[in-house]
């Protein structure tokens, strides 16, 4: 996908991974810590899931595009090095959401509950890869908002200074 009216695609797709990983991130750990909230949650999780692994190579791949067209720069190289990193993470977001849903499925199903250490164990991880995953969209939507930003501004369409 390289446009979409016009625009690039990527502009617009990359709004989808800055909303979808965190959220994404958030209900892995709320559900992670809380069983009755991962019953309550269901097959959304998962679902929310894939929707944020498949938004990550789309966006990515539109970016490339993207990349095709702009002047490379160092600061669109290291966004785009970035990037390409991502996608790890989301696919780790899936994994541990479907298998978050799968102990509470198994849970409400009256199998064996898992032990306390096993549960915190998986708690500790997926918060860590919740966390890894929102840091590193935030160190990419930075790095990407520098390369499109940077010296694009010269101050001299405020009147007044700043603030004003």
């Amino acid at each position: 996908m390289s446009t979409i009216d016009g625009l690039p695609a990527h502009i617009l797709l990359v709004h989808l991974v800055v909303v979808f990983v965190p959220l994404t991130a958030l209900a892995l750990i709320v559900c992670a810590l809380s069983p009755a909230a991962a019953r309550r949650a269901g097959l959304a999780l998962p679902l929310l899931a894939l929707v944020t692994l498949a938004a990550v190579p789309l966006t990515t791949d539109a970016g490339e595009w993207l990349e095709r067209h702009v002047d490379r720069t160092d600061l669109v190289r290291r966004h785009t090095e970035l990037g390409d990193g991502l996608l790890p993470w989301a696919a780790g977001l899936f994994l541990l959401s479907v298998l978050v849903w799968w102990a509470a499925r198994r849970a409400a199903g009256g199998g064996r509950p898992f032990s306390a250490a096993l549960r915190i164990g998986a708690g500790v991880l997926c918060a860590a890869v919740a966390v890894g995953a929102v840091v590193d969209v935030y160190l990419i939507g930075d790095s990407g908002a520098k390369a499109a930003w940077q010296d694009a501004l010269t101050g001299s369409g405020t009147e007044g200074g700043e603030g004003h």
